[in-house]
């Protein structure tokens, strides 16, 4: 397969990474000229959970539209530049599938307005950390949920032939759901560990943090009734173990000084909660605590 994937942050390239070891040709897009240069030059390297380094033959361009017709079109960026994409891919042919690989809920309908016949959304949940412009750092394994927002699965299903114990791949039946669930699960971890400045694992460990993230579990399963079977707290607390070394996406937006995506995950739950009569108010408070360490420059 030839694949494309769009946005060479962590995501991006630990996909990239994996999808060029199984002998696919792998294009990264990127936004620099800088970085497309030394990626051609010195191609990708992923640094294993054990410390060992690998070297993948990765292409970089920043032109999108110059490349060779793909097999699949990955969208690993965030969704703040999600709108420039966006407009990218109104051009392309409709018969090129596209996998969007995106937290929160905000992108769903938005995706499937673009006339590409075949639109996937991809849910993650291991650990990765750029290190520099051609290095990524797997951090944690964790399963790589593909559930078809429209069209065929025929592409897609190939993904799974992969069978890498490092990269395990599942298909899901409804996609809107798988990432209505990770943004719930999401609601209860970074928040709390971008406001505290704190590892996934803390929120275990810490008392009172413990008692923060219990408390927004009682209040989505008050709003959302459904809620407690599909996602029992005790998954809460595993995922929370085996991420446990991991800094969430939204500390190291915080970290870096970036705009988080506190808007797509936990307000669009907020409105879907305030639209059943529930107004969620431990979550609440810390999106407009989350909100305000932006407003105030981020790393205060």
């Amino acid at each position: 397969m030839n694949v494309v994937v769009i946005g060479a942050g962590a995501v991006g390239q630990l996909m990239a990474s994996f999808l060029a070891e199984a002998c696919m040709d792998v294009t990264l897009v990127v936004r620099r000229q800088e970085q497309a240069d030394e990626l051609n030059l010195k191609h990708l390297t992923r640094v294993h959970i054990d410390g060992t380094k690998t070297l993948h033959q990765i292409a970089s361009s920043v032109e999108l539209e110059m490349l060779p017709r793909p097999d699949l079109i990955v969208v690993a960026v965030k969704y703040g530049h999600l709108q420039n994409i966006y407009k990218q891919l109104l051009d392309l042919p409709k018969e090129i599938p596209l996998l969007f690989v995106q937290n929160g809920l905000a992108h769903f309908d938005e995706a499937l307005r673009l006339p590409q016949n075949t639109i996937a959304f991809c849910s993650v949940s291991f650990g990765a950390q750029t290190i520099d412009f051609t290095t990524v750092q797997h951090r944690g394994v964790g399963l790589c949920k593909i559930g078809i927002g429209r069209g065929d699965s025929i592409v897609f299903e190939k993904l799974l032939h992969l069978e890498n114990p490092l990269f395990p791949i599942e298909f899901v039946e409804n996609a809107e759901q798988m990432l209505f669930e990770k943004a719930v699960f999401n609601c209860m971890i970074n928040p709390l560990t971008a406001i505290l400045q704190i590892k996934n694992g803390d929120l275990l460990t810490n008392k009172q943090a413990y008692l923060l993230m219990h408390t927004i579990y009682q209040e989505l399963t008050e709003a959302f009734k459904d809620i407690e079977s599909t996602i029992p707290f005790s998954a809460v607390i595993a995922l929370c173990k085996k991420t446990a070394a991991n800094t969430s996406s939204m500390l190291a937006d915080r970290m870096q000084g970036r705009k988080s995506e506190v808007e797509t995950i936990v307000g669009v739950i907020l409105q879907k909660a305030s639209a059943n009569g529930y107004p969620l108010p431990t979550l609440r408070t810390l999106y407009h605590q989350v909100l305000a360490i932006e407003e105030s420059g981020g790393q205060s």
